[in-house]
């Protein structure tokens, strides 16, 4: 965590220390009487400073709530509300167990049916042998911080590959300790008034024991009740058949900086270009990718907001 920790402290020294720079510069122009150039420089220090500013140190520190409803022929019953949360990424900047605690309140307040968590919950790429123990202690106390969500329909968890790099086996762990069902290609069957529904959980394509199955894990559904995947990464979706109502993915932080004219420059995994972020319809089939709330490899989000989502599953109106 050196590396982003480093250009966040960076990001600060330039937050201060920007405008103190430029005025010295800009005056020393005026006084040259080179007052066209002085104040070009001006307008793009003062631009420059304004994105960086926003980009590594505010906009991450945000919290978005997405509404977004989605119709599905797959879907039977009353709708139900899907509280979605992804990427966290504790111990990453802008990230400590405070302010999962805090997110954790906000997606209570919405009341959700059910909540999903989709993956990478430990931040950096080291795996925990090679961390500090304070920092080991941190991630986990971020996972556990979860036992917090309530929802009369559960809260269910896949694992991303932060977490297989780190060490799946003690986060999976920390879920369960909080109260947390993870699904590693495995389905479970929910009943409700109205109309039970499954919810499938897809394994990490980065884990160490065992890669995702689609069909081998909608093997566990024995009826013909709906079914919600769950995955942290979208390119899995690809095997989704048409018989899932939903699918849910994370992973692509929406490209973490959108840039205007040039979009998402970087793109996390093979299909995350395809499916970047937000709600997509191949065909009929339903997949909703979140950019979710943490940040990966550098400290910044730029039109990318951290966001927590309720996503609405319907029946498709006739």
């Amino acid at each position: 965590m050196a590396g982003p920790g480093m250009l966040l402290v960076l990001a600060w020294v330039g937050a201060v220390l920007g405008p103190i720079v430029c005025a010295f510069m800009i005056r020393r122009l005026f006084r040259g009487r080179r007052i066209f150039l002085a104040s070009s420089l001006g307008v793009i220090a003062a631009l420059g400073w304004g994105l960086g500013v926003w980009a590594f140190l505010i906009e991450p520190a945000t919290l978005t709530v997405r509404h977004v409803t989605v119709e599905s022929a797959q879907w039977r019953g009353p709708p139900l509300r899907i509280g979605v949360i992804s990427d966290t990424h504790v111990a990453a900047p802008h990230m400590d167990v405070a302010r999962i605690e805090r997110l954790v309140v906000r997606m209570n307040a919405e009341r959700p049916d059910v909540v999903v968590l989709l993956g990478d919950y430990a931040g950096g790429h080291e795996p925990a042998a090679l961390r500090a123990r304070p920092e080991q202690s941190k991630i986990l106390r971020g996972v556990e911080a979860f036992r917090g969500l309530s929802a009369p329909l559960g809260v269910h968890a896949v694992l991303g590959n932060h977490d297989s790099w780190y060490d799946d086996a003690a986060i999976s762990a920390a879920l369960t300790r909080a109260g947390v069902r993870v699904l590693d290609n495995r389905a479970e069957r929910i009943a409700r008034p109205g109309g039970a529904f499954w919810v499938a959980g897809l394994a990490d394509m980065h884990s160490p024991r065992q890669p995702p199955t689609v069909s081998g894990t909608l093997r566990d559904v024995t009826d013909a009740a709906p079914i919600i995947v769950l995955t942290h990464w979208p390119d899995p979706f690809l095997d989704v058949p048409d018989r899932v109502a939903l699918t849910l993915a994370g992973h692509t932080h929406c490209g973490q900086v959108n840039l205007p004219l040039l979009g998402r420059l970087v793109h996390a995994s093979a299909m995350s270009e395809r499916w970047a972020c937000g709600l997509y319809d191949e065909g009929g089939r339903k997949l909703f990718v979140t950019g979710g709330v943490g940040v990966s490899i550098l400290p910044v989000r730029f039109r990318a907001p951290p966001e927590i989502v309720i996503v609405t599953l319907r029946a498709a109106k006739a």
